[in-house]
């Protein structure tokens, strides 16, 4: 039996043509592009998946790059090139040592809840404290534990990976890591720094010790 005529209106473009799609909506868009996100977008039979293994390898080596972050795709500046950017990507937002160490609990000990932080932590979490980094959108909620009371547990988003240049939480940095690059005192855990009977610190206070993120 003969293929008909308007079967060919079905037929996928060439691979070439899907990677210039693919390329096309990935630099038009600042979020990370997932798979199932570009099959919604492009003609039907379009193999995004193969046509970013084509784009990755055709992009090493250069200015930018086609990386993965969390399970989305995005075009980013080259890291060995970042410094060009400093200017156009510096970001000034200041977060309380209390929602910097809240961030680092979550991101080390994920999936965790409010419980286990306050406990990480030795000091109680304050619910703006929570609700500040959730807003910036660099923790959100993940799966309640089964346990009695079912808690909420908090997660890293994928725009804390972007933020930082991770492609998992798999990849942040390990301890040694960080004391060798200064970025982390040998000092008592948080709430124990040597405080004295007349000394009052809130240890949610966004008034004192703030610190500067990027």
């Amino acid at each position: 039996m003969s293929k008909p005529e308007n079967d060919s209106l079905f037929e996928a473009p060439p691979m070439g043509e899907q990677e210039r799609m693919v390329e096309a909506i990935m630099f038009a868009t600042a979020d990370p592009v997932t798979v199932q996100e570009l099959i919604g977008r492009m003609p039907h039979g379009c193999d995004p998946a193969e046509a970013i293994a084509h784009l990755r390898k055709r992009y090493e080596g250069r200015g930018v790059n086609l990386v993965k972050i969390d399970n989305a795709w995005a075009i980013r500046t080259a890291p060995d090139l970042g410094f060009l950017m400093q200017k156009e990507t510096v970001e000034t937002r200041k977060l309380s040592r209390a929602a910097i160490e809240t961030l680092a609990i979550v991101a080390y000990h994920q999936p965790v809840t409010r419980a286990e932080i306050e406990e990480i932590r030795g000091v109680g979490v304050s619910r703006g404290t929570i609700d500040q980094l959730i807003e910036m959108e660099w923790i959100r909620f993940g799966r309640r534990r089964m346990t009695p009371g079912r808690p909420v547990t908090f997660v890293v988003t994928p725009m804390f990976l972007d933020h930082f240049g991770l492609e998992t939480a798999r990849d942040l940095p390990g301890l040694k890591d960080l004391r060798a690059a200064g970025l982390l005192e040998n000092r008592p855990p948080p709430g124990s720094v040597g405080l004295t009977d007349t000394d009052e610190v809130d240890p949610d206070s966004d008034e004192e010790d703030q610190t500067e993120l990027f």
